[in-house]
């Protein structure tokens, strides 16, 4: 059974830094892409940022420059580090994992709140 456990949501002022962080269980084999997924309230689900086995990123424009993922491959493992948080930042973010190129798996989500 495939599991995907996020940590590191939480509240913080305009500025700060958070770091997520997603571990993924069950899956021992073929994992393409692991990253990033966020939904603002009234809003539609957006890539924030992904990362391919082989360390290609996919990442939002408008998180260049803030955020970066890294990735353990050995340990099925992705954090997502935010800097210079912005109020539009607010959302729950959840982890992504693509795997055999065609299933896709998701985490519970983790709220992260940016206060102006």
């Amino acid at each position: 059974q495939v599991q995907l456990v996020e940590s590191g949501g939480g509240l913080v002022q305009a500025g700060g830094s958070l770091r997520l962080s997603c571990a993924a269980s069950g899956i021992i084999f073929s994992v393409n892409r692991m990253g990033w997924y966020r939904q603002a309230p009234g809003k539609q689900r957006e890539l924030v940022a992904t990362i391919t086995t082989g360390g290609a990123i996919n990442i939002a424009d408008s998180v260049k420059g803030r955020f970066t993922i890294p990735r353990d491959n050995a340990q099925n493992t992705v954090s997502l580090q935010m800097n210079s948080l912005k109020p539009d930042d607010t959302a729950v973010y959840y982890c992504y994992v693509l795997r055999s190129q065609t299933r896709e798996y998701w985490g519970q989500g983790t709220q992260v709140t940016v206060s102006s």
